[in-house]
């Protein structure tokens, strides 16, 4: 079974949610769990929830990863839960880490500790966002502002294999994220990233506009950190926007009420869908190890889930299909300077 490396302290709500989510977990995930973090805060909510201290181990951690410290802060910090979550991948403890904290400390200590894949130049964060079929996934979804064509070059890569190898799709659609369709649209990087996507090994359909995420015109989306942020957050800002619009709605009258009873069931199901708590976590991918980052502000659903994932991650073997992938790419490459040039660390 893989080990996962669970940060007990990273997150809004933690360590309560993340113990919770973990004891959840360790009933229905095929996993060896790994609780990090202050012991003593850890041991208390487990015997608070639980009645009793679980059968995974506990491993101490003197310093916590806040969420609005700076990557250069969390970086200096020895003996935080997150970096000594990360420390036994390196070791051969764990196989996978599983965050709810800083995202953008989480990358800086991972590249740190473990550092990338080969071929790799910088990590991405994908995420999955509910599409007509299997959904649609965002990469980068924010752990890189400002990013080189090359580094977008990666991400379609990096998130075509994870589509086919991750969630079964045959011969994935890429498309780079524009403001509109056509190849005069864009801008300087987007116009650079789809011309080297054209060349690439992968399934390229040109640009896509915001209004494809949920029509399932494309498998992955490509963009830079900053972009696929803002997308993501707008997402879930209109998710729960709808949501207290139906609720209200089905307050007005009795009549309205009876409609709720009547539907409550379909409309919990398509609320599932929704809910980020349902996905678990974003693959943190690139680095030289699984790291699952987990939404800052996770129930333990939410939770129980991000580690799910982890546990698959490590089982799919998706880094080392990002490397093959890589590695091919690299050594045809050779035979084209030009080329060579951009995809090279």
């Amino acid at each position: 079974m893989p080990k996962i490396a669970v940060d007990a302290m990273g997150g809004d709500h933690a360590p309560a949610v993340v113990v919770e989510g973990a004891l959840l977990a360790a009933q229905d995930v095929d996993a060896e769990l790994i609780l990090v973090g202050d012991k003593l805060a850890v041991e208390q909510e487990c015997l608070r929830i639980g009645g009793k201290l679980p059968r995974f181990p506990i491993i101490n951690a003197t310093q916590t990863v806040s969420m609005d410290e700076s990557p250069s802060v969390a970086l200096r910090k020895r003996d935080s839960s997150m970096k000594v979550a990360f420390e036994m991948i390196k070791r051969g403890e764990a196989e996978a880490v599983v965050s709810a904290g800083n995202s953008g400390a989480m990358m800086a200590i991972g590249m740190l500790v473990i550092g990338t894949l080969p071929q790799v130049t910088r990590p991405a964060i994908l995420a999955i966002v509910p599409g007509t079929s299997k959904g649609t996934i965002i990469i980068d979804a924010g752990a890189n502002v400002d990013c080189k064509p090359r580094q977008l070059l990666q991400f379609g890569i990096i998130g075509s294999v994870y589509a086919e190898r991750g969630l079964g799709i045959v011969n994935p659609r890429v498309g780079v994220l524009s403001n509109g369709e056509e190849d005069s649209k864009g801008n300087e990087l987007t116009r650079a990233a789809s011309e080297l996507l054209d060349s690439a090994p992968v399934n390229y359909v040109g640009y896509v506009e915001g209004r494809d995420f949920f029509n399932g015109k494309v498998d992955v989306i490509v963009c830079d950190g900053f972009t696929g942020n803002v997308a993501l957050k707008t997402m879930e800002g209109v998710a729960s926007f709808a949501g207290e619009i139906l609720k209200s709605g089905f307050e007005k009258s009795w009549l309205s009420r009876l409609g709720y009873l009547l539907t409550r069931h379909s409309l919990r199901h398509a609320y599932r869908k929704l809910d980020y708590a349902e996905y678990g976590g974003a693959r943190l991918l690139g680095l030289d190890g699984v790291a699952i980052v987990a939404h800052g502000g996770s129930t333990a659903l939410a939770i129980k889930n991000a580690i799910r994932v982890a546990s698959e991650s490590v089982s799919q073997n998706v880094n080392g299909h990002i490397s093959a992938a890589l590695e091919s790419m690299a050594q045809a490459a050779t035979e084209n300077k030009t080329l060579l040039t951009t995809i090279r660390p």
